[in-house]
């Protein structure tokens, strides 16, 4: 028997959030710059990252951006800039808004570290 695409096989267990990520994330706080044309006018936005992976990354900003935003992040520390895209709607804190970016184009060098393998897993002790 085929399945169609999206369905989930019963003989595959589901796992938890962390296990099914594409990629390994590092918490690590770097700074980072968003730029967003909103009505044919550029905002800048000056943010910086809770944690990151090869996709993306977890950006902490002062200001809510909605989902599906199209954005340039440039990582302040290098230079480097990427085309983005807000995954969904940023969850606010005390001190701002929590916003997950993801990379037009997957890329290994961007954050500029070197990332855990893929089947690493933090020891229990």
């Amino acid at each position: 028997m085929t399945r169609s695409k999206g369905q989930p096989d019963p003989a595959t267990p589901v796992l938890a959030g962390e296990e099914r990520r594409r990629s390994q994330r590092v918490i690590i706080r770097m700074p980072v710059t968003l730029e967003i044309t909103m009505s044919g006018q550029k905002i800048t936005v000056v943010a910086h990252t809770v944690a990151v992976n090869i996709h993306g990354a977890m950006v902490f900003c002062p200001r809510p951006l909605d989902a599906e935003t199209k954005l340039e992040i440039l990582n302040d520390r290098t230079g480097e800039r990427t085309s983005a895209r807000v995954t969904r709607a940023p969850r606010e804190s005390a001190e701002g808004y929590l916003i997950p970016i993801e990379f037009s184009k997957p890329s290994l060098s961007f954050w500029q570290i070197s990332f855990p393998s893929p089947d690493w897993k933090p020891s229990d002790g």
